[in-house]
């Protein structure tokens, strides 16, 4: 386990890890923008490296907090197997930000899933964010238990913000709770955007 910042985050995270994942990818975030990365000498969406390990076969999922912008959007509308393939859930409780890849590599920290926030912009136009990579087997299960347990609704009946939460009554429908990724794969979320 190692301790990253800024710049660091965008690289080893955005950059290293998340291509290389071949199983699962998991991001979880509070804020969702249209986040463009380096692919040799251009820039592209985001939403175009999801939208190949789709294709690849690779299982994304996506928490956020609320609605991304029309941005964003327009983007997502280039990607059609986005809407199939992303699975997705918007919980207005969600202000973790990870990413879990093939359940092997773990972030965590303050970084939402933006370019200022991920450290893809200018040195002078990017937040300073701090977290923390690992693969250690034990930490890495921490962290994909907290997602899963939001991912598979077992935080839903006692919240009190059911009202902002268009995904609740789904949630509850599916189960109660207490299923693993591995038990429950089937489980259908939104695709919307």
């Amino acid at each position: 386990m190692h301790f990253i910042t800024d710049r660091q985050i965008y690289e080893q995270v955005i950059q290293d890890a998340v291509p290389s994942a071949k199983e699962f990818l998991w991001l979880a975030t509070s804020d969702l923008k249209d986040l463009h990365v380096h692919r040799g000498k251009r820039m592209i969406p985001f939403l175009g490296v999801l939208s190949e390990l789709i294709a690849n076969g690779v299982a994304v999922r996506l928490l956020h907090a609320k609605e991304p912008g029309p941005a964003f959007r327009k983007d997502f509308d280039r990607y059609p197997n986005l809407v199939t393939g992303l699975e997705r859930i918007l919980c207005p409780r969600v202000h973790l930000k990870s990413v879990i890849v093939d359940g092997q590599f773990a972030y965590s920290g303050s970084a939402n899933l933006t370019g200022a926030g991920m450290g893809a912009k200018g040195n002078h136009r990017r937040n300073f964010e701090s977290g923390f990579v690992t693969t250690d087997p034990g930490i890495v299960k921490a962290i994909m238990g907290q997602f899963d347990r939001i991912w598979m609704g077992a935080e839903c009946e006692l919240c009190q913000r059911k009202q902002h939460c268009s995904d609740y009554q789904e949630l509850l429908d599916k189960g109660d709770g207490a299923g693993t990724t591995q038990t429950r794969t089937g489980c259908a979320r939104q695709n919307r955007t």
